[in-house]
């Protein structure tokens, strides 16, 4: 067969290779000597950009107003209730699609996937705005919740899986360097919503449509910037002086777990166990946190709010300083805290209602909810430790179907059985402490469910040698 010179000796008829897209994994892999604090902010761009979903709330009223402008319009204006149907669909496709795009993401690399990510959410976004503008309530729903949930999806693991390996000295605090961005949305994404609604309002507007846009194209702007600016580690790359022992921690592995194999092991499954029941104790309040405010206390709406805002701050704090204290005591360590220290909090906030002490109610509270972040953020670390890094990114999207099932059942134990009481004549600001029982007792079962899990069996490690271990 004859060479061509010019392709460097090659075959003649050989098929040319396919020059590497600005997309691909391949142009993400990091030079000698780059920095990989230069990957965390990238992360967290795209956290903060996503955050926004945890601040959806501020637009739950205007969007009941789009015909009447001041006031709802019985029959023609959209109801609190079906507008609220768009956060829970974002957040559970949030969870599906990064369980079923967890493998994809892992092929894809980063960059290709924040892209992706970028046109999902800030696309759902835009459709949102078209909703509005048509006062169509099911496109709402494809828009924010559907196509908007997968961009979530996407956005969160890929990030995190990253991070992960940039930082194997440290992965619980570069977990919660990212994941503390998107804790942190709601306090930009909220003020700005506000900002842009109020400027964009007029006599035959409410503001949402221009908002929604101009969110989309500034959300794309910080997301493109991540995608561009993120790099993933040369294989066999380890951060200098770094020497990893042969077993440090005892749930501590630096073999790999393939996907396949990690979700088929007890050890997911409890783990799934751990972050539901977190989530669903910390989300139910944290959803409701102004009007349980105002409901246990009879403060104000503006001092609600506050409480709301607050608890934020608190979500977000805990993300980075609990996932950074797990790379000293351990992933399963701090789950223990969480769940003993969260227990005797909630089981103690039915007597601080009693005793009508708002300042021991917002400290116990802040407590509790950083926890709840805490949580997020030090999950893809305990993942690491258990399954290894090789598919990270797509075991940490099949975990996360945890926090869909949590966003739905939280909320709902909270609403319905305080309705419940109050229509028995329960005192509004007695109705919660029921749920504040049962979220104490549904913490100790996330505690055994922790304490129950061991080092993965040598048997599910992955064998670089075997492709079908």
């Amino acid at each position: 067969m004859p060479l061509d010179e010019s392709a460097g000796g090659k075959p003649a008829d050989a098929p040319a290779r396919r020059k590497p897209s600005i997309l691909d994994r391949e142009r993400t892999i990091a030079p000698p000597g780059f920095n990989r604090w230069l990957i965390p902010p990238a992360a967290m761009a795209v956290h903060l950009c996503i955050g926004e979903v945890y601040g959806f709330s501020v637009f739950n009223v205007p969007l009941t107003r789009l015909i009447g402008i001041e006031s709802s319009v019985e029959g023609r204006d959209w109801t609190i209730p079906q507008v609220g149907w768009c956060y829970s669909i974002a957040l559970i496709m949030l969870g599906l699609s990064a369980a079923v795009l967890g493998r994809w993401v892992e092929r894809a690399g980063p960059r290709r996937t924040i892209v992706a990510s970028a046109v999902c959410f800030c696309g759902g976004l835009a459709i949102s705005g078209l909703a509005v503008k048509l006062h169509s309530l099911p496109l709402l729903y494809v828009g924010y919740g559907i196509v908007g949930g997968v961009g979530l999806g996407l956005g969160y693991i890929a990030p995190v899986s990253t991070l992960v390996k940039w930082f194997p000295d440290r992965p619980g605090m570069a977990t919660g360097l990212a994941i503390m961005g998107f804790g942190g949305g709601a306090l930009v994404g909220a003020p700005l919503g506000v900002e842009l609604m109020s400027r964009f309002k007029s006599a035959s507007s409410t503001g949402v449509m221009e908002t929604f846009l101009v969110m989309a194209l500034a959300y794309l702007a910080f997301m493109l910037f991540g995608a561009f600016t993120i790099r993933v580690p040369a294989p066999g790359w380890r951060p200098e002086g770094y020497v990893p022992t042969a077993r440090p921690k005892r749930l501590v592995t630096h073999a790999d777990v393939s996907l396949d194999h990690a979700w088929r092991t007890p050890q997911f499954w409890l783990l799934w166990m751990v972050l539901c029941l977190n989530v669903t104790a910390g989300i139910g309040i944290l959803g409701q946190a102004s009007l349980i405010c105002q409901d246990m206390f009879g403060v104000s709406a503006a001092v609600g709010g506050g409480f709301a805002g607050l608890l934020s701050l608190s979500n977000m704090g805990g993300r980075f300083l609990w996932s950074s204290a797990s790379d000293y005591l351990g992933r399963k360590g701090v789950y223990v805290v969480f769940f003993l220290l969260g227990a005797v909090l909630y089981a103690l906030l039915p007597t601080i209602q009693r005793q009508q002490s708002v300042a021991l109610f917002v400290m116990a509270t802040a407590l509790i909810i950083s926890m709840y972040g805490g949580g997020f953020a030090t999950t893809p670390a305990y993942l690491r430790d258990l399954f290894g890094s090789m598919h990270l990114g797509a075991i940490h999207g099949r975990l996360i179907t945890a926090w869909s099932m949590a966003a739905v059942v939280g909320p709902q134990l909270v609403n319905y059985i305080s309705t419940y009481r109050i229509e028995r004549g329960v005192p509004r600001a007695e109705a919660y402490n029921a749920t504040m029982y049962l979220m104490s007792g549904l913490l100790l079962v996330g505690l055994a469910c922790n304490l129950l899990i061991r080092p993965v069996d040598e048997r599910f490690h992955h064998d670089a040698t075997n492709p079908t271990s």
